[in-house]
Parts: C-alpha cells; structure tokens; sequence
C-alpha cells in the first residue's frame, strides 16, 4: 500500500484532500510539527505532502527539519501565489521539493502529480533496494573480482576470535573492515575502542592505553581507564600500529600476550578479555629487518592477515561507490541540486590512479556536491581538468590528501557563513577536531 503524509498546519484542506485522491492510498493527516515527526518516524511515507497557509520563520524551519529527516520521501508543497516573490520561499521550494501546486487547489492536477512522485520515490527504492543487495557485504560496497575475494577471506576471518592485522594503502578502508569484524563477531555487543597509534604523542601511549591511577603523576587529579581495559569484552582496534614507538612495543607485547594491563602508578594487573585488530599501511616485515619495529610483536599481531587492494584496482567498484557516496551525500545536502555525474566524470575517475583511494574518492565528491552548479557533477567539479591529470600523478598522497582536506574544510566554511559548529556537524567531526585543521591549514575564521 502506498503512504503518504500530509502536513497541514491549519488543517483546512487534508479532509478534502483525503477524500478526493486515489482511496487505495494510506493518509497520515497532521496539523503539528512532531506529529508529522512521529508519522515519519513510523511510517514509510512515499509522499509527503505539504500545505503553507502560513509563511512563517518557524514553519519554513520546520519543513525543512521535516524534509531533511526522511531522504526516501517525495514532497509537495501547496502554496499561494503570492508566496513565489519570496526569495527563502523560492529556494525551499527548488532545494527540497518535488513540485509544487499554487492555491486554489486544483485536486485533479495535484492528483496527477502525486502519482508521479510515488512512481519516483518507487524508482529510487528499486535502485537501493536492488545495489544495496549486490553490493554491500559486512557493510562495505564491492562487486569486484578482488574484493568477492576479500570478502571470502573476511567470511573467515570474523569469528575466528584470533588476532587480525589489516594491511594495505592509506584511504582503503582498514577502520571499516575492523569495525565490520567487531559488528559481525560474537563480540558485536561488546565496546570497539579505536586508538590511532599515530596520532597520540609518545610521551602520552603509556597513559592512554594502559591507563592511570589518581596521582601516579603531575596532573592526575583522578583515575583514567586506558583504551585497552575500555575494550574489555570487545575489539581494540591499533590504527597506524607501524607507527607504535619502539622502546615502548615491549609493554603493548606484555598486554597482549597476558591480556592484562598494570596502570600507570599501580602495581596491580588487571585482566583483560579483548580482541586485537591490527592496521598498517607499511611492510611491517621489513620495519622488522630495519630494527623499526619488534619482530616478537610483528608475529603476536599477524596471526590473520587481510590485505585490502587499491581503489585503482577495483574496476566498476569506483563508479559503484561513487554513487553510493553521492547517495548518502546528498541526503545530508538537501539543498544540493546534484542527482549523478556525467559521461566525462565518470571517465575521468576511472581513468585516474586514486593515490588517496577511497578517502579520496569521498574527499573529491563531497567537494563537488558543495561546489557544482548543475545537475550533474562533471570532471572539473571533481577536480579533473586536462592539466590537473597531467600533475596529478606527481603529487605526493601527502599534498593530495592535505590540498583535498583544505579544500573540504573552506568550502563547508563559506557554506555555512564561517559558522564553526555548522561546519563540524556537516563534515562530521567535533569542534576540537576542526579547530585542530583550521589550526594546521592556517585557515582563518572569523566565528
């Protein structure tokens, strides 16, 4: 059965227009905001339809939360004439409405209209229904040849209750593969605790993964659980372990072959029961030959090994998650006009080596959801031009992925007016970690 909502504030026209449309239809009336909240929360209304007697500040604001909140509705907006000389009316309308019928209400067009928007919002549920079956395994896209493979391997891996260590390039997934182990394993109700072994000053990885008592030094005001006792019962997942200072592998050894941690300022061991997902993007073997890296530690970790292969090496993969990146991009972006990319940007991205892989790949479409002024998005609005491509393959993954990240965090900026909160929910970070990048891009705000 087809459903559709209908948000009518001053409730004069839902009783006409339940009676005169198609009577197999279900109809949810409501003249409040959270009642249509409660409707979509739980019902899969196809249709939404709206009705703006009044043109409010707040009612605007709330039709587009309600929008927002539902990426599978289709919506409708009933309107007066005069409210198409307003400029906020007129952008509502363009960035989250299907179409849009004028007062007085002219049932038999509305009727056809709302026809074709359940034929559309069917269409798209077709699409996801039918990619998310043939694509996604554990959570992660793939249809090629490697990554079928991959998947084989993981099928194996995931309650097998052994060591994992995760290799490949930057930008390939590792955290989604580790988390796909957590969420799939027998241990998916237990904490996954992620530390980037890269990313916390030497000086501090003692502290962070085993923990502090009140006092054991300056500063300690109170007991600190480490990352390794905060896994207890689930995964702890070292991102960058390459990168895990050496004079201090021996105690992440001790920890991992007793399962029990000591926290700093305590001389008392405290068991652990845990699961340990190792990731890398170098030869650990050969940090071993080169003294880097402990070879005692290198075999307590690579128990399981899954390598996962480069975007370059994926095939239709690159179109596959491309479209699922806009997908989910451009549920977040209602105001986005964008539905695909052209012929020439679909070339452009399987021609190119994506040093940066995947993380690439969402760097690069995020910034043209943000930047493109058509429907579709085309090779310059990813950032291939024809002396682009020329340079590309000579730049560092470094400078690529920090011209890329300076690009992200400035355009969502200037979207939302150099507001700092704004911009982190729409990139999806905390304010911390965007005043971390404003800090190391020198980028200037004046919020």
């Amino acid at each position: 059965m087809r459903t559709m909502l209908i948000f009518d504030p001053e409730g004069r026209f839902s009783g006409t227009l339940g009676d005169s449309l198609d009577t197999s239809d279900r109809y949810h009336c409501v003249e409040t905001f959270s009642e249509a909240q409660q409707v979509l929360r739980d019902f899969p209304c196809q249709v939404g339809l709206v009705v703006f007697d009044s043109r409010s500040d707040g009612l605007l604001r709330d039709v587009e939360s309600l929008v927002n909140s539902s990426s599978i509705t289709e919506w409708i907006a009933i309107v007066p004439s005069d409210a198409l000389r307003s400029a906020n009316f007129q952008s509502l309308l363009l960035a989250s409405f299907y179409d849009y019928h004028t007062l007085p209400l002219d049932v038999p067009r509305l009727a056809v209209t709302v026809g074709h928007a359940f034929g559309k919002a069917s269409l798209r549920q077709s699409v996801v229904n039918s990619q998310g079956e043939a694509s996604s395994r554990f959570g992660i896209c793939g249809e090629s040849p490697v990554m079928q493979a991959f998947f084989q391997q993981l099928e194996r891996v995931v309650d097998a209750e052994l060591t994992v260590l995760l290799g490949g390039e930057t930008g390939t997934g590792k955290e989604l593969v580790a988390k796909a182990i957590h969420g799939y394993s027998s241990r998916s109700r237990g904490p996954f605790v992620a530390v980037n072994c890269a990313a916390i000053p030497e000086n501090l990885i003692q502290a962070e993964l085993f923990g502090y008592e009140k006092g054991a030094f300056s500063g300690a005001t109170q007991r600190k659980i480490g990352s390794i006792e905060a896994a207890n019962n689930g995964v702890l997942f070292l991102d960058e372990v390459g990168d895990f200072p050496l004079g201090l592998q021996a105690n992440l050894l001790r920890a991992l072959q007793e399962r029990a941690i000591i926290r700093v300022g305590s001389v008392t061991p405290i068991p652990v029961d845990f699961r340990v997902i190792a990731a890398t993007h170098i030869d650990l073997l050969e940090a071993v030959k080169a003294g880097k890296f402990r070879e005692d530690l290198y075999y307590r970790l690579n128990v399981l090994h899954l390598s996962l292969p480069p975007l370059r090496d994926r095939g239709d993969d690159i179109l596959l998650l491309a479209k699922t990146i806009l997908h989910n991009l451009a549920g977040a972006y209602r105001r986005t006009r964008v539905a695909g990319f052209t012929r020439e940007a679909i070339g452009a991205m399987n021609n190119y080596k994506w040093p940066g892989n995947v993380r690439e790949l969402k760097n690069r479409i995020h910034r043209a959801v943000i930047l493109s002024e058509g429907r579709l998005i085309n090779a310059h609005d990813l950032g291939f031009d024809r002396e682009h491509q020329a340079t590309e393959t000579a730049v560092t993954l470094v400078d690529a992925r920090t011209r890329l990240d300076r690009e992200i965090v400035e355009n969502c900026l200037r979207a939302n007016a150099n507001n700092v909160s704004k911009t982190a929910r729409q990139l999806g970070i905390s304010r911390v970690t965007l005043y971390r990048m404003l800090n190391k891009y020198s980028i200037a705000t004046s919020a």
